[in-house]
């Protein structure tokens, strides 16, 4: 028989306990690896890299968001291992009493349970790598179902295997301690549960009324055994924090994200241009969540030019805002610029002459109905020799933007202002509308953007507008930007909500740790409760009792971890984050519905002790 056989049907043996553990460290690692891997496919992975969609802006939020739960999980991990070893080790000093008292040295002792502490945490590292790579495969076929090409590439098995070290070393070496620890105790101390347990002396317990009893006595437990209580508040607490921040985080997020991408597009917008500059509109867009090629266009081809026909009858039509713009793609380069030091005389020039390619949109300053998140200010009336650049064109071309201009045509502009702009990846450039006509020489716009007011039936003049574009000019469409706008946020909201589903993962091996946390108090306080069974006690008392204490250990481990959850997503990872009253009670909605599984799915011990025989609690090893 192999020296591993013995361990293995000691583990099997123990099947509650050994699921535990590896369930626990299963959906740890699971949930890293999915939130690394889903990260990488939509190109907001641990880098603030732009692959291809999501503009720089929204990748500085999706990044450290992603880096930031990556490194709680992988805490999470590390701190519930720890645990379940604890408990493991806990139940088992009786064991190991009995193996040193028969003859056995301390250094066959370690290697019998490190031999089954080795086998767990293989089998939890691979069972969470394998569900990690489903649960990301998973989510990509969620995302093609709903109209998102997200790349099907195989994933990257570097990041699996780099978790899957990471976890099995800190594990390893987490539960190294407890094993060793538990190795050294002499066989008398093995079999009094003031040293493994660590029970503190009894304070005085004078039971004031009927009513108070199971208070008392849940509490008197709490303090006897504060040791293994401040262990599982300090574990809880970690949970709790990566689900407040999970949670509350992706919430405030996702509605910050939104809000750029609707201010910035405008909501309810109608769009009037011909039909391949439409189609082209929409290509531009899907860039935001689809990495595309787009070929080369002439946007001052004669035939895309909006007639003066079709403006004078808009203008003249009641209800309606107005606003023209003309679109080019064209060749940019990067004008270097200077910063003045704190010293007099003492200057530092930034940039270089780097070129690139740019959708420049020239736009009526004052008129605009685009409202964007942006560093700087956007263009005004007063100068026509400005420029606004989006996020994703400044991080690649610029070192300084703001203090930096941008050549255009031979022709050199201040760059005022970045903006966060889904159009084209963020490679976009504004200037105002007349000096983009002086540069390119022409003098017609080849897109209106038109805005209905509220006080008109907004179906009926959309369908006046259609028929009278259509009668002057075939060619040209009607276009309501709410379909591209829909899609953009649908996509950050599939995104938000796959990385808010991982605390799910995290809250179940929380629950599985306090599962073997009451396991472990019930095994202390069986003989107690098999007196108070026997001296009339209900079995209600028992589980009154036991969820008293599991309800003081959760109040204690969420006020902490929701507290600093809060504060560390409102004031490090989320920029002017957009809070609502509604985003308030439905924050305040899921963290308490967290807080209610977890304490329903740790009565599961409870209820099944409460219903045995008296003589079965009391014998019950």
């Amino acid at each position: 028989m192999s020296v591993t056989s013995f361990p293995v049907n000691d583990l099997l043996r123990r099947k509650l306990q050994t699921t535990l553990t590896v369930l626990g460290l299963t959906l740890c690692v699971a949930s890293t690896v999915f939130l690394l891997l889903f990260g990488d496919r939509v190109g907001v992975g641990i880098s603030l890299m732009v692959e291809g969609r999501m503009t720089a802006g929204f990748s500085s939020i999706f990044s450290p968001f992603i880096v930031f739960l990556a490194f709680l999980i992988f805490i999470v991990g590390v701190v519930i291992i720890s645990f379940m070893v604890f408990v493991m080790m806990s139940q088992r000093v009786k064991d190991i009493g009995l193996m040193k008292a028969a003859g056995c040295p301390n250094n066959l002792v370690f290697g019998y349970f490190m031999t089954e502490l080795l086998i767990v945490t293989s089998a939890g590292c691979f069972l969470g790598a394998i569900f990690g790579i489903v649960a990301d495969n998973a989510s990509i076929s969620l995302f093609q179902s709903m109209g998102f090409q997200i790349s099907q590439k195989p994933p990257n098995l570097w990041i699996v295997v780099m978790i899957f070290v990471l976890f099995f070393i800190l594990a390893l070496a987490s539960g190294t301690k407890p094993v060793l620890d538990a190795a050294k105790i002499e066989p008398a101390k093995a079999f009094s549960p003031t040293h493994h347990l660590g029970l503190a002396k009894e304070p005085g317990f004078r039971v004031v009324s009927k009513s108070s009893l199971t208070f008392r006595i849940a509490m008197r437990n709490l303090s006897r055994r504060a040791s293994v209580t401040i262990r599982i508040v300090a574990c809880l607490s970690i949970v709790f924090l990566l689900v407040t921040v999970a949670v509350a985080g992706g919430i405030i997020a996702n509605q910050t994200t939104r809000s750029w991408v609707e201010k910035a597009l405008g909501k309810d917008i109608v769009l009037i241009a011909h039909r391949d500059i439409c189609s082209r509109y929409k290509l531009l867009q899907s860039k935001f969540y689809e990495a595309k090629e787009s070929p080369q266009f002439n946007y001052t081809d004669g035939r895309y030019l909006v007639p003066d026909e079709i403006l004078n009858q808009l203008g003249a039509m009641p209800g309606l805002s107005i606003e023209t713009r003309l679109f080019i793609e064209t060749q940019i380069e990067e004008a270097p610029g200077f910063v003045l030091g704190q010293e007099p005389g003492s200057t530092t020039y930034v940039g270089d002459h780097r070129k690139g390619f740019s959708l420049v949109i020239g736009v009526e300053p004052g008129k605009v109905f685009g409202q964007w998140f942006m560093e700087g200010e956007f263009l005004n009336e007063s100068n026509g020799l400005d420029a606004v650049i989006g996020d994703t064109e400044a991080q690649k071309m610029f070192s300084m933007p703001l203090n930096q201009g941008i050549r255009l045509h031979n022709s050199s502009l201040d760059i005022i202002g970045v903006c966060v702009d889904p159009i084209n990846n963020g490679n976009i450039t504004y200037v105002p509308l007349k000096t983009l006509q002086n540069i390119t020489g022409t003098s017609k716009p080849n897109v209106v953007m038109v805005k209905i007011d509220t006080s008109v039936n907004r179906t009926y003049v959309l369908n006046q507008i259609k028929t009278k574009i259509g009668s002057l000019n075939s060619e040209f469409e009607v276009f309501e930007l709410n379909e591209v706008l829909n899609k953009d946020l649908g996509f950050l909201g599939y995104i938000w909500s796959a990385i808010m589903f991982l605390p799910l993962f995290s809250l179940a091996a929380a629950s599985l740790c306090l599962i073997g946390y009451v396991m472990l108090t019930i095994t202390e306080q069986r003989q107690e409760f098999g007196i108070l069974r026997a001296v009339g006690a209900k079995p209600r008392a028992v589980v009154e009792i036991v969820s008293e204490q599991i309800f003081m250990v959760l109040l204690s481990s969420y006020a902490a971890g929701v507290v600093f959850g809060i504060i560390i997503t409102l004031l490090i990872l989320i920029p002017e984050p957009v809070i609502t009253e509604y985003t308030v009670f439905e924050i305040a909605g899921w963290l308490v519905i967290a807080l209610a599984a977890t304490f329903i799915l740790s009565l599961y011990p409870a209820l099944g002790f409460a219903r045995k025989p008296v003589l079965d609690m009391m014998a019950q090893a």
